[in-house]
């Protein structure tokens, strides 16, 4: 089970995790062993939450593919364990953040004395501006 929140939990079974070989540089080992790993998790057919499931798929994200699939490839670490703790930390980490709903933002007016102090200082600036010009005759 990957605990999301108290109450929030992914089954394993759901989770579909495959190794397969990692890039980059790493010698001979690299073509040898299949070290990284690539998770594939459906959001519409998992038991997660409506409100998980329609947060998730509205999210502006490249891991999540148009058909509703997180794909995550972590490859980062040397061994397949590492990667694979890896890869469910990001996926636990992808659907938590889904969760905290942003504030919504309440419009503001600026105060009667920031008005006035933003007034003077341009007021003051025009002043110092009309000195440097030329005197009329």
């Amino acid at each position: 089970m990957l605990i999301i929140s108290h109450n929030v939990s992914i089954p394993v079974d759901e989770i579909e995790l495959s190794a397969i070989r990692a890039q980059g540089a790493g010698g001979q080992n690299v073509n040898k062993t299949s070290s990284a790993i690539h998770l594939r998790f459906d959001i519409n057919a998992s038991s997660l939450p409506a409100f998980y499931k329609e947060r998730l798929l509205c999210l502006k994200d490249r891991r999540v593919a148009k058909e509703g699939v997180i794909v995550i490839k972590a490859q980062q670490f040397r061994t397949q364990e590492k990667n694979r703790e890896d890869a469910l930390a990001r996926l636990q980490g992808l659907v938590k953040s889904v969760s905290v709903l942003p504030k919504t933002r309440r419009p503001t007016r600026p105060t009667k004395g920031s008005q006035t102090r933003r007034m003077d200082s341009k007021t003051r600036r025009s002043r110092t501006k009309e000195l440097r010009s030329k005197v009329v005759e």
